[in-house]
């Protein structure tokens, strides 16, 4: 091959984004523009709302008008179901930036002759198109347009009619599809003569509901292939590229406070690199969560943003106990430096809540983020999938450069120097809480097990809960236990 062709640029297929959030991203850059995809999937997975968001977004964000043909639900209805998400149908629909059509069919009044044909659907879709300059249609659901249609020729036929019509028509189309037995769709034709075909499932495991999304096929363009955990929320879609995360995050050299002056002593005398990850573990009663407590004050001190995640107290809860170390918490709430958010780990799933954490991390933009704790996740989950969830968890905060907490419960009986979530070799820093007997006492001991990148006490120091707060001092009596 000669070399001016082979350093001709390549050409890629042109596309045209959604606007939905995490959707663009594993569609490399969104659906392929001015040919048809696909969306099918089994009865409330989202393909109606896809759909729509598709044209709302066009409408809104990218100035590409759109047409939506339902043959369910009327316009009125569909205005209706999608207000709650934000979206203002009427006023699009004033701006002449949307058309709802909707077009009624009764199976019982479909006659299968040979010369059937889409013919009024395609004047009059057309129109609708014209009207507005519309760029982008949605078509839902194929079902009812076919679904008396029992010739496989005819269907056939009429299938590839009307996606070549619209291919014809330039627009960029998105057209649903019931999920039929062993095949994408009902027919088990519409996927071969689509362009691209995603696949939404709404299943539920152990009695928790989990979405999902799947690019099966899309011609001319490499896409994501795996199932993608998506939200439907009260701002939309938003789909949750887990497997996208890799190795590239940085590694600032900016060394942070965690918020009490013995225990960054301990590493090196400067605290802990931002953008780190920091694991909290010990029995229950070490006083973990205060130590989080701590790191998170210090970093609203410094005008940092935090969001701390508490699956185990709700926010009023951990505001009060946290008073009686000197802590009040309440200011940096009402100055919108500190957000909480506390739930169940068994009200979602763990890609759920993955999904969840990645959602309010784009909305709050913290510097700052505290789980608490993190082994409540394998009661929504079992061990090898909850180290999973905590993988990707770990590597997107670290690209965000955000610096995590992870507090873990150590239960009587296990190792102490051992992770019950298995994710003790992705930390940078490790401190462990403990009790010990001393003279007939039993006191609080912390040490740092290790801490990537920077020199760190050996010692094990003291861990006294007192009204002003964490005080670490070294330990007497430990002659022979307190070096490692």
């Amino acid at each position: 091959m000669p070399k001016a062709a082979m350093n001709q640029p390549k050409q890629t297929l042109p596309k045209a984004p959604s606007g939905i959030a995490g959707l663009d991203e594993i569609t490399g850059g969104g659906l392929p523009r001015g040919r048809p995809t696909l969306v099918c999937g089994a009865a409330g997975c989202g393909k109606t709302l896809l759909a729509m968001e598709f044209l709302v977004r066009g409408a809104t964000e990218f100035d590409e008008p759109g047409v939506f043909v339902a043959f369910e639900e009327t316009a009125a209805d569909l205005t209706q179901n999608v207000r709650s998400l934000g979206f203002d149908l009427d006023a699009l629909v004033r701006r002449k930036k949307l058309v709802l059509d909707h077009v009624r069919i009764e199976r019982n009044e479909i006659e299968e002759v040979g010369d059937y044909d889409l013919e009024g659907l395609f004047i009059r879709l057309g129109h609708a198109i014209d009207s507005i300059g519309a760029k982008r249609v949605a078509i839902d659901t194929l079902e009812v347009l076919f679904g008396g249609l029992t010739d496989h020729n005819i269907l056939r036929a009429e299938l590839r009619r009307l996606f070549r019509w619209l291919k014809d028509k330039g627009v960029t189309a998105v057209i649903t599809g019931e999920r039929g037995e062993g095949t994408l769709t009902r027919h088990g034709l519409e996927e071969y003569v689509s362009d691209c075909v995603i696949v939404l499932d709404h299943r539920v495991t152990d009695q928790l509901s989990t979405r999902r999304v799947r690019i099966v096929k899309y011609r001319g363009t490499t896409h994501g292939t795996n199932e993608y955990p998506f939200l439907i929320d009260e701002t939309g879609i938003s789909v949750l590229p887990i497997t996208s995360l890799g190795l590239e995050h940085g590694a600032p050299d900016e060394r942070i406070s965690m918020g009490i002056a013995g225990l960054d002593e301990m590493l090196g005398g400067a605290g802990v690199y931002r953008g780190s990850s920091v694991l909290l573990s010990g029995t229950a009663g070490t006083g973990k969560t205060s130590l989080a407590a701590h790191f998170v004050d210090a970093a609203c001190r410094r005008g940092e943003r935090c969001l701390y995640l508490s699956f185990e107290e709700s926010p009023q809860q951990l505001m009060r106990n946290m008073r009686s170390i000197g802590l009040k918490l309440m200011p940096w709430v009402k100055k919108d430096l500190l957000r909480f958010h506390s739930t169940r780990p068994s009200a979602y799933g763990l890609e759920m809540h993955l999904a969840m954490v990645h959602r309010m991390v784009k909305e709050f933009q913290p510097r700052v983020v505290v789980i608490d704790p993190i082994t409540s996740f394998l009661n929504a989950g079992g061990s090898v999938e909850t180290e999973g969830m905590l993988m990707r968890l770990i590597d997107y905060l670290k690209a965000q450069d955000i610096t995590a907490v992870f507090t873990s419960l150590t239960r009587g009986g296990e190792a102490l120097e051992g992770s019950q979530v298995a994710v003790s070799s992705l930390i940078d820093t490790w401190l462990l809480v403990r009790d010990i007997e001393v003279g007939g006492e039993r006191i609080r001991g912390l040490y740092v097990l290790k801490s990537r990148g920077m020199a760190h006490s050996n010692q094990i120091r003291e861990f006294l809960l007192t009204d002003r707060g964490v005080n670490l001092r070294e330990v007497s009596g430990l002659a022979g236990v307190v070096r490692r």
